[in-house]
């Protein structure tokens, strides 16, 4: 047996020796049905402070699924990248958020790295297994605030990308390795795009996915708030909104120098994606890891009991007391009413104090 509280010891039992200090008076003082009860609620109490230990068992086992593949994801969050033309008029984001999570269902058990590229080049995320986290990250990702972009390249996350897998090969020589880019290929600064080919030869598997039409669509002013409705209207270019299109021969370009193949990506279609590379260990079908079997679920239950009673317990009470409250009507068919009842208290008080017949005079 373990135990795995979710606050320290010393904690929950200064949290909970008050109340049962309170509650071992009340059942000392406590007569006849009272005793049970405070009893049941000694019992709650102590329910409630196992569950709160989580204890445990170890020794337990879970099914996992498992690849040694690592895969990195290079993500464009220039203001491009919201222009209003997926899937009709949706921001391009929506459709990278997609095949993304259509990538992590396609190859379970990698691990996955996240880096993102405006005007710089970031790596948020490091090469892991919780996709969860990834996934997270992806729906909180926001493009770079319009008043301070200066321009961008496409190719400028291509060092951070060079030293992700070099890492990587370096850690785990015997992990294959696989690279998307999402992209629309708009390359807005002066200087030309920077060459991926130096991950080409540390790049086994991937592809280079790209967004957008030729006919562009409109990006929205985007100021850093967490509120997605914040931005305010859309960029605008010489008076009128301007319009994000498609560089196509640029990410073709990209796919070239990784040695990937390039894709143009719309709503109707779903990604087409690359088989795990032949060096990839296949996938682990009965994989099981150490683990703890919960047991706190069992004073959950008796808490939950408890309260049952307790709750039934009230119900009662209420009822009662409404019982008890509700007006009384005399059941008894012609019952006097109470200015009857007075007139005749009134008559026999007059004829106690009139003089009796034959009186003294």
């Amino acid at each position: 047996m373990i135990f795995q509280p979710v606050l320290n010891v010393f904690l929950l039992l200064l949290l909970c020796a008050p109340v049962a200090a309170i509650a071992v008076l009340a059942l000392v003082k406590a007569r006849g049905r009272a005793r049970a009860l405070w009893v049941m609620r000694l019992v709650m109490l102590l329910a409630c402070f196992t569950m709160l230990l989580r204890p445990g068992i170890p020794g337990g086992a879970t099914e996992t699924l498992a690849t040694d593949t690592d895969i990195v994801l290079v993500v464009d969050t220039t203001a491009s990248i919201v222009a209003e033309d997926w899937n009709g008029e949706e921001p391009r984001l929506d459709g990278v958020r997609a095949d993304v999570q259509g990538i992590v269902d396609r190859y379970p058990g990698a691990r996955f790295a996240l880096i993102t590229f405006d005007a710089t080049a970031d790596l948020r995320m490091p090469l892991t297994t919780d996709t969860t986290s990834l996934i997270s990250s992806l729906e909180v990702l926001r493009p770079e605030v319009t008043s301070q972009s200066r321009g961008s390249s496409i190719g400028i996350a291509a060092p951070l990308l060079a030293e992700t897998l070099t890492n990587a090969a370096a850690n785990s020589d015997d992990r294959s390795r696989m690279v998307f880019y999402f992209g629309d290929g708009e390359q807005t600064a002066s200087s030309p795009p920077e060459p991926f080919d130096g991950s080409a030869s540390l790049t086994d598997a991937g592809a280079v996915f790209g967004y957008g039409t030729a006919e562009g669509g409109p990006m929205k002013l985007t100021t850093g708030s967490v509120d997605p409705s914040d931005g305010g209207g859309y960029i605008e270019y010489q008076g009128a909104e301007a319009l994000s299109v498609i560089d196509e021969p640029n990410l073709e370009a990209i796919a070239a120098d990784l040695g990937v193949e390039y894709q143009h990506r719309t709503a109707d279609a779903e990604p087409t994606l690359p088989e795990a590379p032949s060096t990839t260990v296949g996938y682990a079908e009965s994989g099981s890891v150490g683990t703890v079997t919960e047991l706190y679920w069992i004073a959950a239950l008796v808490v939950v009991a408890l309260l049952g009673v307790e709750l039934a317990r009230a119900s009662m009470l209420v009822a009662r007391l409404r019982h008890l409250r509700a007006p009384r009507v005399d059941s008894v068919a012609g019952a006097s009413s109470p200015d009857d009842r007075k007139g005749r208290a009134r008559k026999r008080s007059s004829r106690r104090s009139a003089p009796t017949e034959g009186g003294a005079a």
